[in-house]
């Protein structure tokens, strides 16, 4: 065989190797960092069992379902937000479906915007299990409005819950795990804590508050490698986050019942937090696409982004003012070209 026939073959089994790549990307619904783990990485039937687990914003949505994951891992689950009755609703059915006993799941009424509250709510759940594994930060509320036309209260609100009762929270759990010198500190940012995208600008602003900080903490934390900080950044999830996101009012949620068919299911999104937190990611980026193919634009092709987002923010504005989902409908176009 000659030379140039050797690199001929060379070159088209990279070239192959490539377009199989790019084919797995377009179907991806992870980073690839996190779908190697998930693929080659520990298992979270591994690597949770037996730990306590503390998880904010757990009567709905991602929250919820993580209960019911962690559930049938063996942890002991402490339940947080502010609907006790739905908490009580969540609890029994991971005891009817999951691996766990009534002794195992503490449910911890907690407003993520009575910060005076937070140290005895940690002080609770140290007396009860006598130690605190993982903090999952996951309570938060959104937005759906234009910047013009939205008062400064929904913006005051928004940082209220989604950063400084996060940061708080995390302020009382810190100490105790500084002290073992081991724990992990999981923060639900999103996909717009990368990113950013109209109608959702305070929303945007304290994803990104999230970012900033938990990635400083992550570097002071640095002479404790056993404390792992990682953030969590979902795109779309089937959830209630959208009827319950503010407004132009801080008074006023959407209250939308919009078709949520485009977006992930919050069992994969869970099942994919697990695997981070199982495998000690740093971040995560979870979404179908287009979404994640945005993140990377963001992260690695700024100026595309900026164009693309330009393009699509403006039939977005245009979409919500008609009363349409623009989600859904981009997400709609993406599965008929692509998959």
């Amino acid at each position: 065989m000659s030379w140039n026939l050797l690199l001929w073959l060379l070159a088209l089994c990279a070239l192959l190797a490539l377009v199989v790549q790019l084919l797995r990307f377009l179907r991806a619904d992870g980073d690839l960092t996190l779908l190697w783990a998930e693929w080659q990485g520990r298992r979270p039937e591994w690597e949770l069992t037996d730990m306590v687990v503390w998880v904010t914003g757990a009567s709905s949505g991602i929250g919820e379902e993580l209960a019911y994951q962690l559930s049938k891992l063996g942890v002991s689950l402490v339940l947080s937000s502010r609907r006790v009755h739905e908490l009580e609703r969540v609890k029994r059915r991971c005891l009817e479906n999951g691996n766990l006993k009534g002794k195992d799941i503490l449910i911890l009424p907690l407003d993520l915007t009575n910060r005076s509250s937070h140290e005895m709510a940690t002080k609770a759940v140290l007396q009860e299990f006598g130690k605190i594994d993982i903090l999952v930060n996951n309570g938060g509320v959104s937005q759906r409005s234009l910047c013009v036309d939205t008062s400064l209260d929904v913006y005051k609100e928004l940082i209220e819950v989604n950063y400084l009762g996060t940061v708080s929270l995390t302020k009382c759990v810190l100490p105790h795990m500084i002290e073992r010198k081991q724990g992990k500190i999981v923060t639900v940012t999103s996909l717009l804590g990368v990113i950013s995208a109209p109608l959702s600008a305070g929303y945007c602003a304290s994803k990104h508050a999230l970012q900033g900080f938990f990635n400083t903490l992550r570097i002071e934390l640095a002479t404790y490698p056993g404390i792992i900080v990682s953030n969590i950044c979902p795109g779309p999830v089937q959830s209630n986050i959208v009827k319950n996101a503010l407004t132009e009012k801080v008074t006023k949620t959407t209250g939308s019942n919009a078709d949520q068919s485009h977006k992930m299911a919050a069992s994969r999104c869970v099942q994919l937090m697990l695997i981070s937190m199982a495998n000690d990611l740093k971040e995560v980026w979870i979404a179908d696409q287009p979404f994640l193919l945005m993140a990377y634009l963001w992260q690695y092709m700024p100026t595309w982004a900026w164009w693309i987002t330009d393009k699509l923010g403006k039939k977005r504005i245009e979409n919500f003012k008609n009363g349409v989902d623009a989600d859904s409908s981009y997400f709609k176009i993406w599965k008929t070209k692509y998959q």
